[in-house]
């Protein structure tokens, strides 16, 4: 295993180290934060957070470029627990449990006076984070996680990426099916693809069924609840066949990591080998004997292809015994300065992770 640097983070509350490659170092950008999960920057440069248990999206503004942000505003509050957001065309689009909110700042003080509840009829149970994503030719792309373990849904939308003409949320239909958990959601920079994240079943023991990462094609199915990673049978609703027909995960990773958000690399600060890789958070498990995730991992692409397996990218998110969580790794975000930015859920914090050593 390669040696890793050590710069601990001067907070009490989260991890006190984060361990990353040689070359690389971690700064606080942000903490004292109330269950911040998905990030995006802004046309503004802002970062901006959903901050889940504060139900508000926060912007971040590091003022004078050192890295830490000294500013931050309440762009909007009185939200129900915002999950994830995406920019598109003036405006903001928040994921809530029930649906999507249309947030805009139409006077340009930093504070969106605009809003419109787009959708407000998902089913709220189970597993209720809504992330909300744009294709290339603009159509809204939002993920629904299922409402069990494993069942068969009766609402067609759940365990499913349910797609919209345009940012006025009509014309909905199903674009991505038999996806459990598919909490990540992310547009590749040059094909314009969209790759998801999914979060496996559980008790079926420690290593099985691993998450994946998949390439979403339109009306394709992925095989939930009777069938995982397109070659394993459910033991409760499979069969056999039962897998026939299923989509293929782009790659399998360790099970019950809870793989959340995802990021493909585009900056300009990490070494050129990194560049169009992607970044996926891992949350980290509730129900495996020795605990797995709470970690960032990167997988090496050339293009659309692995290039390599899934590799350790930071970690310490565990403690050195591996059994106490100190903090949840959930959204990802490359900034203009070409850092890669980590939401953390469990600690309140956000970490700039940067490559100093040409």
């Amino acid at each position: 295993m390669a040696q890793t640097s050590l710069e601990t983070l001067a907070s009490p509350a989260g991890p006190s180290q984060v361990r990353v490659p040689p070359g690389f170092a971690v700064n606080l950008f942000a903490g004292d934060l109330n269950g911040p999960r998905f990030i995006r920057f802004g046309p503004d440069g802002a970062l901006y957070v959903a901050e889940r248990g504060a139900d508000r999206i926060l912007a971040l503004s590091d003022v004078d470029g050192d890295g830490v942000a000294e500013r931050r505003r309440v762009f909007a509050g009185d939200l129900n627990r915002p999950h994830s957001l995406a920019f598109h065309r003036r405006a903001w689009y928040v994921g809530v449990p029930s649906g999507v909110v249309r947030l805009e700042d139409g006077d340009g003080d930093g504070v969106a006076e605009q809003r419109q509840v787009l959708i407000d009829d998902y089913p709220i149970f189970g597993h209720s984070t809504r992330t909300v994503e744009f294709l290339p030719d603009g159509r809204m792309v939002v993920s629904i996680g299922s409402s069990c373990n494993v069942c068969e849904e009766s609402d067609p939308r759940r365990a499913a990426v349910v797609v919209y003409d345009g940012p006025q949320a009509t014309g909905e239909r199903i674009f991505a099916r038999g996806l459990r958990n598919a909490v990540g959601l992310a547009v590749h920079p040059t094909s314009g693809e969209l790759w998801a994240t999914n979060n496996g079943r559980d008790l079926l023991g420690d290593d099985l069924p691993p998450e994946a990462i998949y390439l979403l094609r339109d009306g394709a199915d992925y095989g939930w609840p009777r069938c995982h990673n397109g070659t394993i049978e459910d033991p409760d609703f499979g069969s056999p066949g039962a897998c026939r027909g299923v989509a293929m995960p782009v790659v399998d990773m360790q099970a019950h990591s809870a793989p959340l958000g995802l990021v493909f690399y585009t900056g300009e600060n990490f070494p050129a080998a990194y560049r169009g890789d992607l970044f996926i958070a891992f949350h980290g498990s509730w129900n495996r004997s020795v605990p797995t995730g709470y970690k960032v991992v990167r997988l090496p692409l050339d293009g659309s292809r692995p290039r390599g397996p899934v590799e350790d990218f930071a970690t310490g998110w565990l403690d050195q015994q591996g059994q106490t969580a100190l903090g949840r790794p959930v959204g990802l975000a490359v900034g203009p300065d070409g850092a890669l930015y980590v939401s953390d859920d469990k600690a309140g914090m956000i970490y700039r992770i940067r490559y100093i050593r040409p």
